[in-house]
């Protein structure tokens, strides 16, 4: 079982950490365990009741209200809520289909969420802070492998399946290439790269997960793209990664080399004068203004 402290449980459900506290004294909404030096933890079970509890609570329901529902008659109002697949509570639903491996509430949630932004700002203002929300439970253990790749893979699909809409752009002045180096298996973030510079005409090659050095040169020769961008998550040493990008200078000198993700972020100042630095999605459009 997970133990939460409570920035863990603000950056979750987000709800302030200030509010949790006013609620478990002035209702006794919930009841944390503490460490020996008295630091409120909170558990698995308290996340997914106050995920529940701010659902309603954004609904218009009161907490002077919902503290004195019973657990059952909870569960009863949100199940009520969840029928109907809103923005405005989007990211607690998120949450609570990832807790319960329920596709069917992640896939209404993320298609209403589409239908009324478009990918590009659902990316931007809901995918990305969500998938910040996983990396802090995966910290603290609070979910498994299976669960993380469970709403990966949903994702992963969905940016797909947007992707397979746009009409493939013909080959222009300039074509971009992208693909993940060897053993590097975390997409999602190259993917929606994909979709954006499809989605505004540059003509793309999408290579995939782990691809080997030797294959993405071959590449290169073949369909000679103007730029190649890249995305590295997997941690890697800094000699391996600055080695990395100086051997591809050197084997495809006419082409530009953009990275983005947490490595290069880790080892830019290493990397400075061999790539570009892919930090955001508008960062990308702006290299190609």
């Amino acid at each position: 079982m997970a133990e939460y402290k409570i920035k863990d449980i603000e950056v979750l459900t987000g709800i302030k950490a200030h509010t949790i506290r006013i609620w478990e004294k002035r209702y006794g909404m919930l009841i944390p365990e503490r460490t020996d030096t008295k630091i409120r933890t909170y558990s698995d079970a308290d996340l997914s009741f106050l995920l529940n509890v701010g659902l309603l609570n954004k609904k218009g329901v009161k907490i002077s209200k919902i503290a004195t529902m019973g657990m059952n008659a909870i569960h009863e109002k949100v199940a009520e809520i969840r029928l109907n697949s809103s923005v405005d509570n989007a990211e607690e639903k998120l949450i609570l289909a990832l807790l319960e491996l329920d596709e069917q509430l992640f896939r209404n949630t993320l298609n209403d969420l589409i239908d009324n932004k478009g990918l590009e700002a659902t990316f931007a203002e809901n995918l990305i802070p969500f998938l910040d929300r996983i990396g802090v439970m995966w910290l603290v253990n609070s979910i498994t492998a299976a669960q993380e790749h469970f709403i990966s893979n949903l994702i992963r699909q969905k940016v797909i399946t947007e992707i397979d809409k746009l009409p493939i752009p013909t080959r222009a002045n300039e074509s971009i290439l992208l693909f993940l180096p060897e053993h590097d298996w975390h997409e999602i973030g190259l993917l929606f790269y994909q979709y954006l510079l499809r989605s505004k005409g540059y003509c793309t090659y999408y290579l995939g997960q782990s691809l080997p050095y030797d294959s993405l040169v071959d590449c290169i020769e073949r369909l000679k793209p103007t730029v190649v961008l890249s995305s590295w998550l997997t941690a890697v040493d800094q000699h391996f990664i600055v080695g990395y990008f100086k051997q591809l200078a050197n084997d495809a000198p006419d082409v530009k080399l953009l990275a983005g993700g947490a490595q290069i972020h880790t080892h830019s100042e290493a990397l400075q004068g061999l790539i570009t630095e892919v930090k955001n999605p508008g960062s990308l459009l702006a290299l190609f203004q």
